[in-house]
């Protein structure tokens, strides 16, 4: 069992990572999510977490696919999620390095 204490699953960052794979639309984002992370992301949250990427110009709305809109990330999106993921990666190795370390429980 594990409790949510880490930022991983911030929805900005599930939704980054999601992207990482190739433009998508919101309900393509939110399957991905869920069957990647394990986070099912309600509308409201998906949608501002978008919004808020659109924002700050990490993502891009690419023009509609029938009723759908599909999203891709941006050069700058790129490199920021490049730099949380290597962040996150520094701390798994160091707490999996620690806890190695302790031996058994």
């Amino acid at each position: 069992m594990t409790d949510d204490v880490g930022r991983w699953s911030d929805p900005p960052l599930l939704v980054l990572a999601s992207l990482a794979g190739g433009p998508k639309h919101g309900y393509a984002i939110t399957q991905d999510v869920a069957d990647q992370a394990g986070v099912r992301l309600g509308p409201g949250t998906l949608y501002g977490a978008i919004r808020r990427l659109e924002d700050r110009g990490l993502i891009v709305a690419l023009p509609p696919e029938q009723r759908r809109r599909p999203y891709q990330l941006t050069a700058a999106g790129e490199q920021v999620l490049a730099e949380t993921a290597t962040q996150l990666r520094q701390v798994a190795e160091l707490s999996l390095s620690r806890l190695a370390a302790r031996g058994p429980a």
